[in-house]
């Protein structure tokens, strides 16, 4: 069959015509078509026909932990096309009808534990479809919690994590960055809930659904990559921050989250100074229970974001500042492949980083340059070669070196051509891209044209096809220094030499610089030694997460029994892979004696966790060790 490749221009003629009851003001994104464009964890043919918008009618049903309704889609196809892939996880499809309610003939594949199946529909001269569905009952998107997982405790939660590949568990569609898509819903829920998702807002307070039920309707006028569409039913409140942002969350905790992040309209504005415009409407958060499984998530409109970020000193509100650069790199200009996830990740560590030290000043983002730094030195020793490349084998890079290596490399840039000129590169590479995916070698190309203009000094300085396909970390990398840290390493020093643990003033310390200092330590200390840390530190009992986290590995690698307590009590509250997955991997680590204890902790915290966590700890401590 001959493929179907189009420039924009015929793209917005042939759809409009397509569907002309649908009016929204983007017209369908470009495909690539590149080699390297091509998504192989997406069952998707594109090429041939595509989803252009999706339209979501869903019932969220809590007794039976699935959602249910119709997805209908909007195709983008070749005159010949007969056919259209989607991508399915264990869906349960009930009907496949056109928009005349004709029914369509469909076969779901072979399932790959990881990948799901593809969903092929017979589709003929339809260029609409309705799908009428529900999610299976483990569908690793949802995240299901009783209320006595939540801050209230009296009403259950649920919410949803589509990256990167999760969203085809609960919406038929093709589930690949490069193929973004604008979409609608209508979403029901019980009247006592609220529900919120990554779009315009249009009935924030719900109508009327029948006995016991609401309705709230969504719109993305924007084509987004597909993981970018998500939803959170729970006991909500909300309060505004600023003109265009605001916080939702529980009851209970929306003074405290109002007040660490205070900042969020201040970090929008220095964004748009930066880089251009913010061309997403508003830009709300949503801070979750604790089972959230990351620090934050990006969803336009409506970051997720972890409760563990909220401790009293905004020493780690640059989770938010992450997120919200994300507004630019990843939601604006998407990855089409998860083979240049860096374009997401690395630009948007870069980026925070920037709105960091606007905000808060040039210190704390050099502290928190030079953690990113410590952190890739950490991930380059562990990693083989092959998973230290940028682009490489689809989430197949190391640890956070997405982030770390790819911010790196940007900043190398910044100091070889001086910030202005960076920045002003930054600003028009982002307009120039604004809501297309991207690959490694189309950033590159985009960078030789714009930026170096053949300046063959500058190219061989920059060493740009080294830096984004080979292993390591190339010699010319740029290592920002903290002076604040500088402090933190000389009371290292004098500790590891031999001071007092008690001589340590820590009263004043922010997250980063307890983490210089607890990853600073050396890993083999005496029983002794640990309990001295312990009782006039006070780490067990540390309200801080990020502390917590970095103390109970070091008591893991020592085997140090009296933080056992501790471990017991943080892990099933902590959903956070950030700061669960490396106390439970040090305690793997420990044969027996770790492995028993872990598994012990994990038995009674599985429920706790979101499916996607889940997988990574069954993995990690034997497959029984949840039973």
């Amino acid at each position: 069959m001959r493929f179907f490749v189009v420039p924009a221009t015929a793209f917005i003629t042939t759809f409009l015509a397509l569907s002309p009851a649908l009016a929204r003001p983007d017209a369908p994104s470009p495909i690539l078509t590149t080699p390297d464009a091509r998504d192989t964890l997406s069952y998707a043919q594109p090429q041939i026909a595509r989803v252009t918008h999706v339209d979501l009618n869903l019932t969220v049903d809590f007794r039976t932990k699935t959602i249910g309704g119709t997805a209908a889609l909007d195709i983008l196809a070749a005159p010949e096309a007969q056919e259209i892939v989607l991508d399915d996880n264990r869906l349960v499809i009930s009907k496949i009808t056109d928009s005349a309610g004709r029914a369509l003939s469909y076969t779901v594949g072979a399932h790959d534990d990881y990948k799901g199946a593809p969903l092929t529909v017979e589709i003929g001269q339809a260029r609409r479809i309705i799908v009428t569905y529900r999610s299976g009952p483990d569908a690793s998107a949802l995240g299901w919690l009783a209320p006595a997982l939540t801050a209230g405790k009296k009403k259950p939660y649920l919410y949803t994590q589509g990256q990167s590949i999760n969203n085809r568990s609960w919406i038929p569609t093709q589930d690949s960055p490069g193929i973004r898509q604008s979409w609608t819903a209508k979403i029901t829920v019980p009247s006592d809930l609220v529900a919120v998702m990554s779009g315009e807002r249009l009935t924030p307070k719900g109508v009327p659904a029948g006995r016991g039920r609401h309705s709230y309707r969504f719109r993305m006028d924007h084509n987004v990559p597909p993981y970018l569409i998500a939803l959170a039913v729970g006991d909500l409140a909300f309060r505004p921050l600023g003109p265009r942002t605001g916080v939702y969350t529980e009851p209970s905790m929306l003074e405290r989250a109002a007040r660490e992040l205070s900042d969020t309209e201040k970090m929008v504005d220095t964004a748009e100074k930066l880089y251009g415009p913010y061309r997403w409407g508003r830009y709300d958060i949503l801070v979750l229970p604790p089972s959230f499984p990351y620090g934050g998530m990006e969803n336009p409109t409506l970051t997720f974001a972890t409760p563990t970020i909220i401790t009293g000193d905004k020493s780690n509100v640059d989770v938010i500042a992450h997120e919200l650069a994300h507004s630019w790199s990843g939601n604006l200009v998407t990855n089409a492949t998860w083979s240049d996830i860096w374009l997401n990740e690395g630009f948007t560590t870069y980026f925070e980083n920037r709105i960091d030290e606007a905000v808060y000043g040039q210190a704390r983002g050099a502290t928190l340059a030079d953690l990113s730094w410590d952190n890739l030195q950490r991930d380059l020793k562990e990693a083989k070669p092959d998973q230290t490349r940028l682009h490489g084998d689809p989430e197949g890079t190391y640890g956070e070196l997405d982030y770390n290596k790819g911010a790196t490399f940007l900043r190398t840039i910044e100091v070889a051509v001086g910030r202005p000129r960076w920045d002003a590169y930054l600003s028009s590479y982002f307009d120039r891209h604004a809501f297309q995916p991207q690959t490694t070698a189309g950033f590159l190309a985009d960078l030789r044209a714009n930026l170096i203009k053949g300046d063959k000094d500058l190219e061989a300085r920059l060493d740009l096809d080294k830096w984004a396909y080979r292993s390591g970390l190339p010699a010319n990398a740029i290592h920002i220094r903290s002076a604040t840290l500088s402090k933190i390493d000389e009371t290292l020093e004098r500790v590891n030499a031999g001071a007092a643990a008690a001589s340590v003033d820590t009263s004043r310390w922010s997250t980063q610089e307890w983490l210089r200092f607890l990853n600073g330590l050396p890993r083999k200390q005496t029983l002794a030694r640990l309990a001295e840390f312990d009782r006039d530190l006070h780490l067990s009992s540390s309200n801080n997460p990020y502390v917590r986290s970095a103390w109970l590995v070091l008591a893991a690698q020592n085997r140090y029994e009296p933080a056992v307590a501790s471990m017991t009590e943080f892990l099933p509250r902590v959903g956070r892979g950030l700061l669960i997955f490396p106390v439970y991997r040090a305690l793997a680590d420990q044969g027996d004696w770790g492995r028993t204890i872990a598994r012990r902790i994990y038995a009674n915290a599985r429920a706790n966790y979101h499916p996607t966590v889940v997988t990574t700890l069954d993995k990690l401590l034997g497959e029984k060790a949840g039973s």
